[in-house]
């Protein structure tokens, strides 16, 4: 079975219209999910508490789509 994993994150952004974060190192990252269900639990939660600020935002990351296993992985993703 193929496992896909979700990243929830966020931060305020600059722009509540656009998707550039104000400072990237104060994005608040929730943690890594293995599936849709608890990363929207997640991302659900966090962005409860920070709905008064309208410059919050939080997002789920789809980790398995930047990956595509049946295409072969270049030299420097194999380094054991």
């Amino acid at each position: 079975m193929t496992q896909r994993l979700h990243l929830v994150f966020g931060g305020e952004l600059v722009d509540p219209t656009k998707k550039t974060f104000k400072d990237v190192n104060d994005i608040h990252v929730v943690g890594i999910f293995p599936d849709y269900d608890s990363a929207y639990d997640a991302w659900k939660s966090e962005a409860q508490k920070t709905v008064d600020n309208a410059h919050m935002r939080y997002f789920i990351a789809h980790l398995h789509r930047l990956r595509d296993e049946e295409t072969e992985a270049s030299p420097t993703e194999e380094l054991d």
